[in-house]
């Protein structure tokens, strides 16, 4: 069980194509007060990530989606994992996820959804947004949660818009997703099942 006013272990682990999905990784990473951790463009990660991973009470797992599911870099990381996953190194631990495409809807939901699979695999806890859509008459495309999603954090990005041009909007709900998971981290009995 996890010591009162102990600060949890959280890490974001994620695969950016083209820079777009590693700005709400580090707006997720500022609000959680995480650390990050990159897939390189081969899909891999070095040793020392690894161990993080194993050490995190919290894991955000994050990736563009394309072709209607996660970047095949993030299906080789989650591939990779197969070792963490026979000795249960991540069992209850908790997770969470986010991801971000050219189209309002691009399928996004199918990404989060194998996030949540393999989460469940590896016999997590899953944590969605906490936060209610923008979805009035009045809402402006910069409003919290304008996509929607309590599943995970979700981002719209034109295909031919640079990585400054991330809406702010997605930015900020990435932020205030990342503040809700290091909440729900600190208050979770379940973290760090295997602390001594």
């Amino acid at each position: 069980m996890k010591a009162e006013n102990t600060t949890p272990s959280i890490v974001v682990v994620y695969h950016s194509g083209y820079g777009h999905t590693q700005r709400l990784a580090q707006a997720v990473a500022q609000g959680a007060q995480a650390a990050l951790l990159a897939i390189d463009a081969q899909g891999t990660l070095p040793e020392s990530a690894w161990m993080q991973l194993d050490a995190a009470d919290l894991i955000v797992l994050g990736s563009p989606t394309y072709m209607g599911s996660a970047s095949w870099q993030f299906k080789k990381f989650a591939d990779d994992s197969s070792a963490a996953w026979m000795a249960q190194k991540w069992k209850d631990k908790l997770f969470a996820g986010f991801t971000n495409s050219g189209s309002m809807s691009g399928d996004k939901l199918s990404t989060l959804q194998f996030f949540m699979t393999f989460a469940m695999q590896h016999s997590g806890l899953w944590v969605g947004t906490g936060m209610m859509p923008s979805n009035t008459k009045a809402a402006l495309r910069n409003d919290l949660n304008y996509v929607g999603s309590s599943s995970g954090a979700m981002a719209t990005t034109p295909v031919d818009a640079g990585v400054d041009e991330v809406l702010e909007g997605d930015i900020e709900t990435a932020r205030r997703f990342g503040e809700r998971l290091r909440d729900v981290a600190q208050r979770c009995p379940n973290a760090s099942p295997h602390a001594a």
